[in-house]
């Protein structure tokens, strides 16, 4: 695919915690939410695509680049996120439904959003959603070492760790130069996910979500992931299942046509 210029980024300013966002086209609002260690960059392929039908709106969530929290913070948690997307979409698009997009813990942030204000979400796109079903769980024990090298200084390691561990051995080795760096950027929001509050989602609370929503996973995403999304579909009202062939976890930039191809046939069902 041709390269991609930078993104123009705007700041929502009037807001309790102002986000960094970058925006593109027009039409119907489409939501676009980031998971760990990226930022609204990491929707390089996505923005342009998208932008052709919607109005894409690419919001960095609270404690992520370019203000990337550099030590451990109680306000980085989901619900407050949310509440900061849904302030986000008060300012930005008052009174219009949107579609949302949401990547492993952005699809979490996603699945809250939809719960806390259905009304706002016209049709939700949960990619590989990732969160913890037991509200006693910790943070999984690759998490807790990933934090620990980063603590002790061993910022590749670190980073390493966690990319291969959700994305597949040796990922983080054969990854792009844009990609790492933007991952480096947000390498110290590790140390306040690890201590994150509200890790688990109730999956009952999915049966109140009215608006359709495609459960999208990569061919080769670790079990895990489809195994969420198997539990997930058998309680949301109105699902659908895709597959990004030639991908794992990071299905949207390892096969972006696909991908683009799936969450857009899927948006032109339901609008």
């Amino acid at each position: 695919m041709p390269a991609v210029a930078s993104f123009p980024q705007f700041i929502a300013d009037h807001m309790d915690y102002p986000l960094a966002y970058t925006t593109a086209g027009d039409g119907v609002p489409l939501l676009l939410i980031h998971g760990s260690l990226c930022d609204y960059r990491y929707w390089r392929w996505q923005i342009p695509a998208f932008a052709q039908e919607y109005r894409v709106l690419a919001p960095s969530l609270r404690g992520y680049w370019p203000a990337a929290f550099r030590s451990r913070r109680a306000d980085f948690d989901v619900p407050v996120q949310t509440r900061d997307l849904i302030e986000f979409l008060d300012q930005t698009c008052p009174g219009t439904p949107v579609h949302v997009l949401g990547h492993s813990r952005g699809a979490r942030v996603a699945l809250e959003l939809a719960c806390a204000a259905p009304s706002r979400v016209r049709a939700l796109v949960l990619a590989d959603p990732g969160f913890q079903e037991d509200e006693h769980d910790g943070p999984a024990p690759f998490q807790l070492e990933a934090a620990s090298r980063l603590e002790n200084g061993d910022i590749d390691g670190a980073l390493s760790l966690f990319i291969d561990t959700v994305s597949g051995p040796d990922t983080w080795r054969h990854m792009v130069g844009w990609f790492k760096t933007m991952v480096q950027d947000n390498a110290t929001t590790l140390l306040s996910q690890v201590c994150e509050r509200n890790q688990a989602f109730d999956l009952a609370r999915a049966g109140s979500i009215p608006c359709p929503t495609l459960l999208i996973s990569g061919e080769n995403s670790p079990a895990r992931f489809k195994s969420i999304q198997d539990r997930l579909q058998r309680e949301l009202p109105q699902s659908e299942r895709a597959s990004i062939a030639l991908a794992s976890h990071g299905m949207n930039l390892a096969n972006p046509r696909a991908f683009n191809q799936s969450v857009a046939q899927f948006l032109q069902r339901h609008s």
